[in-house]
Parts: C-alpha cells; structure tokens; sequence
C-alpha cells in the first residue's frame, strides 16, 4: 500500500518553480532523495523514457523502472528492454492487463476493434494500458514519466514536479517537461544511449503495434498514433482523464457489472 505523502499544493508549487530551470538531473536526485524505492519510472522505450532511464540510472543504479506490456507492442519494444536489461543490469518491472478484462473485450468487440470507433480505442486503452498502470501506482509515492509540453495541446502545462490528482494524488515528475525533441537526441547521442529501432524507420511517437505509423516530414509527431482518428486529442488515458472523467467512470460501472470483466 502507497505510504502517506506528507505534500500539499503549495509545497509541490514551490518545488515546480524552483526546479523549472534546473537540469532534469537536478529533478531525479531529489525524487531519489525524497521517495527512494517508493518511486518508479515508467517507460514505454521512447527516446524521452530512455533519455531519463540513462540519467536516473547514472545517479541511483537501483532505481526503480516498470512498463506496460499491453499485449500488442512491437517485437522491436521486447527487443529494446532485453538490450537495456543488458546494458543497465537492472529488472524491468513488466505490468500486464488483467486476462478476463483482455477475454472478454475481444469477445466482445473483436481483435482490432479500436479501427471502428474511437470509443472503442478508448475501451482498449483502458483495459490494456491504464488499469495496468492504476494497479502499480496505488503501490508507490511518486512516479516518473517523459512527458515533454511541446509534445502536444494536452502536455503544454505540464510542470517538472506536481501532484497527480488523476491517480490517488501521489507526485509526478516530469524532469524534461521544457526540453526539446532535439536536446532529448542529443542527450542520447553523446551518452550512447540505448534507442528504439523505429526511430531510424520514421517513427516519432511509438506506442502498439497496430496502432502505430511512421510520420512523413513536416507531420505532427504524434499525428503516427491512432491516425484513422481526426479531430481527437491523441491520448490514451495514461496522463488525462478522458472526456473529464466521463469515460473513464463508464468503463469503470461497466466492471463493475461485469464482476471485473468487460
């Protein structure tokens, strides 16, 4: 069970202005420093996640890291976590779906059913991403995440440190929340760190594989994720509440109902 997080608003503005123009290394040895193994960074093996595994990893090797396996990732992901297990001799904490919510979804509504409605993405995002990721963050004080405010409209606010309201108020740190793409490759370049192969087929965000394209020049980064979606925020539910909640309290009732199934 997550321990009590003596923070409040104010405090945790504080440490958001004080640590805005610090270096994102500067935001890790403090969360080290504060939550220990009490905190976790979550990655997906994009260059943003991998950027600040190396940092981390460089200031505590014992540091904590987990990822979502949704079921349907690219084997270039399983290829990259083995290479980082390797290289950082460290455990890759491997969160699953719960099996009867997957089952059932597919029965439901099919193998590929996030093609059809973006409701029904939703649903597949829900079961396969954000349940995982709800059950590990009841367990820790603080997690990690690469989300950087030029990614997207819904990532523009997002501060170095801040309280995660969406998940049980625990902190969030977002330690390259000001920087570039360009500072993330250049970090990566010069400290040789482990990348995934997409990258070099023309992917810039890189999520399932069915989900997932590579973007032409000029593109959006994330125009790649749910492409056949116009007009939509390109979230899964991870980092926002969709639809204010409403989504997510559907699909919660429906659970609910279903005894944990879908």
């Amino acid at each position: 069970m997550r321990a009590h997080i003596d923070v409040n608003e104010r405090d945790i503005g504080k440490l958001a202005l004080e640590y805005e123009d610090r270096p994102p290394q500067d935001v890790l040895r403090w969360m080290v420093e504060r939550f220990g193994s009490q905190a976790a960074i979550c990655t997906s093996f994009q260059a943003d996640g991998m950027a600040i595994l190396d940092m981390a990893w460089r200031i505590d090797p014992s540091i904590r890291v987990f990822t979502i396996d949704t079921g349907r990732l690219p084997q270039e992901t399983y290829a990259l976590l083995d290479q980082v297990r390797e290289k950082y001799d460290i455990a890759i904490e491997t969160y699953f779906p719960e099996t009867m919510q997957v089952e059932n979804l597919v029965r439901q509504h099919g193998v590929n059913l996030f093609y059809r409605d973006s409701q029904l993405r939703l649903l597949c995002c829900q079961a396969r991403k954000v349940q995982p990721l709800k059950r590990v963050l009841s367990t820790l004080d603080a997690w990690v995440t690469g989300l950087r405010r030029e990614q997207s409209s819904t990532r523009a606010t997002v501060q170095k440190i801040e309280i995660d309201q969406e998940h049980g108020g625990l902190i969030k740190v977002n330690p390259l929340a000001n920087w570039t793409e360009q500072q993330v490759w250049d970090y990566i370049r010069e400290h040789d760190v482990p990348y995934h192969s997409y990258y070099d087929q023309g992917y810039t965000s890189i999520g399932c594989a069915p989900c997932t394209r590579p973007t032409a020049p000029g593109e959006d980064p994330r125009a790649g994720r749910w492409w056949w979606e116009i007009g939509v925020d390109k979230e899964c539910g991870m980092h926002c509440t969709i639809e204010s909640g409403r989504f997510v309290r559907e699909f919660e009732a429906e659970l609910n109902r279903n005894g944990g199934g879908i």
